[in-house]
């Protein structure tokens, strides 16, 4: 008895071994494999970004309506920027006169409306209050004093030329939208960047798989020739002092 005893607890012992080193080589094999995140992270996504297409506009109801989540109020914030656009461009509508001609229908319907509640009911017509809310007025302004402080900032860093392509690309990008605005006034122009807003990302999030491959080999290219170009003139132009060199 005591014999088959330790046979048994020898046979115990050696199965809980295999199934240690079974679970171990296993977990080896598994930290040797690449894991998903790793791989979904060498995927090239443009602009280097790692977050969704949703995430970059902010993720609220301003990425909603970009990206078209709800169709309804996406298709009439378009719908009225269009109007906007056509009676200012078509029309030829000026903006004073604009509200002008808006108050005037305004105040006509509510006075129609009020009297005849009143000959209907017998009494007046409770017209509501209009009020302009305080946080979204506020946080707009914080909002666009950051963005111009930054803006501002980013001047500052790139004018005394440092950062000499930088500069060439700051230069050239203002130089291209000027001959845009050459082209058309800023009520269109506005109404165009509008438009591409609420069309080009909802293709891209839609087709990305297809037009990251294709925006990877324009990249690649286009660094290529920058290189080129920075070996063959950039580096030869004399720069400012940099900053270190301020420091010292």
């Amino acid at each position: 008895m005591g014999e088959h005893e330790e046979k048994h607890e020898g046979s115990l012992m050696e199965k809980l071994a295999e199934k240690i080193h079974g679970h171990d080589s296993s977990s080896d094999s598994d930290n040797d494999k690449p894991s998903e995140s790793s791989i979904k992270a060498k995927v090239f996504r443009l602009f280097g970004r790692e977050r969704s297409v949703h995430h970059v506009f902010g993720g609220g109801k301003s990425a909603d309506t970009f990206l078209w989540r709800n169709k309804k109020i996406s298709a009439g914030v378009l719908g009225v920027a269009t109007v906007i656009w056509v009676l200012f461009e078509l029309l030829e509508y000026h903006l004073l006169t604009l509200v002008c001609h808006v108050l005037i229908f305004a105040l006509v319907i509510l006075f129609l409306w009020s009297n005849a509640y009143a000959f209907i009911n017998k009494s007046p017509l409770c017209i509501p209050e209009v009020h302009i809310p305080k946080d979204p007025v506020i946080e707009f302004a914080e909002a666009l004093r950051f963005e111009s402080n930054l803006a501002f900032t980013v001047l500052r860093d790139i004018a005394p030329g440092r950062d000499l392509k930088k500069f060439l690309y700051v230069i050239a990008g203002l130089w291209i939208l000027s001959i845009v605005g050459s082209w058309c006034n800023f009520v269109t122009l506005f109404y165009l960047v509008f438009v591409l807003l609420h069309s080009v990302p909802v293709l891209y999030e839609k087709y990305e798989d297809k037009v990251d491959p294709f925006a990877e080999k324009a990249m690649h290219e286009i660094k290529k020739q920058c290189a080129v170009f920075n070996a063959k003139v950039l580096s030869k132009i004399p720069r400012g002092p940099s900053k270190e060199k301020n420091k010292d």
